[in-house]
């Protein structure tokens, strides 16, 4: 392949447009939020840089430390339910007939079609009080009891099924917004597994149900090591968005159930103090990095490893 150098004309023109943009509406926009960071609050607007780590420091206050202690639990408990539920649909997926694999694989993409916002409101209307949730099990409830005194047995279903259904509180709590992150988040798992796993050699697979491993066995002895870099992209890529997710613990959750960007968000716009708004995203956007570190280092010990072998 010929260096790049020998068509400069042509790199440029195709390289500066994009790295304008990218400064102008990316760098430039973060830089000056990691300025602000180092601001403090003047009047009800105004920012004074005066390059102090006061904001920094009040972002330890055991208050906040809970709430990015809590933001973590909940990111990770989506992440391994994502882990769980995606590794076998892209199996499904890998092994599914040829003619199938296009449409099982845009029916993943597909909620990427329709605005966040509106998926969310619809996961409301399932879980609300009066929703198709608690709509349906009062429904069974009620046909249960109806069958059981047909048959003139209304006592046992007294003392099966008690008092009459009451309606669950599905919304505003930790399992909510759990629920809506896997919800959100569960296709950018679903596709790193499945370009894994659609490349391993099925040679192994049969090999090892050939030497007398089960399916589970096979799965974890076999599948899970060679899709390992898969799985480790897998949950990096959801970890990080479902960490610095909003819209979800906003409309889910309860006042309980806040998350750090929550937080960011308030500061920005209700209490108008963008120095420590500024200071909380980048100590999220250093939690991003020290991941995405961390998956460049295992990388690169594997690699290692590998051609050391």
């Amino acid at each position: 392949m010929d260096p790049w150098h020998k068509f400069r004309r042509i790199f440029y023109s195709v390289g500066i447009p994009p790295t304008i943009w990218l400064i102008a509406f990316f760098l430039a926009p973060l830089g000056l939020i990691w300025i602000f960071s180092f601001g403090e609050k003047v009047g009800v607007v105004g920012i004074d840089i005066t390059w102090t780590l006061d904001n920094y420091v009040r972002s330890f206050n055991p208050d906040i430390l809970k709430i990015f202690a809590k933001s973590l639990w909940l990111a990770a408990v989506a992440t391994f339910i994502c882990l769980v539920v995606g590794l076998p649909v892209a199996l499904g997926i890998v092994y599914a007939p040829n003619k199938w694999k296009g449409l099982l694989l845009l029916g993943i993409m597909l909620p990427f079609w329709t605005n966040l916002l509106i998926r969310t409101y619809a996961l409301i209307a399932v879980l609300r009080t009066r929703g198709y949730v608690n709509f349906t099990l009062e429904w069974l409830d009620g046909a249960a009891r109806w069958f059981l005194e047909l048959f003139g047995m209304g006592g046992i279903a007294l003392a099966i099924l008690g008092e009459r259904f009451q309606a669950l509180e599905l919304l505003y709590n930790d399992n909510a917004v759990i629920l809506g992150l896997v919800y959100v988040h569960l296709p950018f798992m679903v596709l790193p597994l499945y370009a894994a796993l659609e490349r391993l050699d099925r040679s192994y697979l049969e090999a090892s149900l050939d030497l007398g491993a089960g399916h589970l066995r096979t799965l974890w002895n076999v599948v899970v090591p060679l899709a390992l870099p898969g799985i480790i992209s897998g949950l990096i890529i959801t970890f990080i968005p479902a960490l610095g997710s909003f819209l979800t613990p906003d409309l889910l959750g309860g006042p309980d159930s806040a998350m750090i960007a929550t937080i960011i968000e308030r500061q920005f716009k209700s209490a108008n103090d963008w120095p420590f708004g500024s200071a909380l995203s980048f100590l999220l956007m250093y939690i991003t990095f020290g991941a995405l570190a961390i998956r460049a280092l295992m990388a690169r010990r594997r690699g290692g490893d590998g051609m050391g072998g």
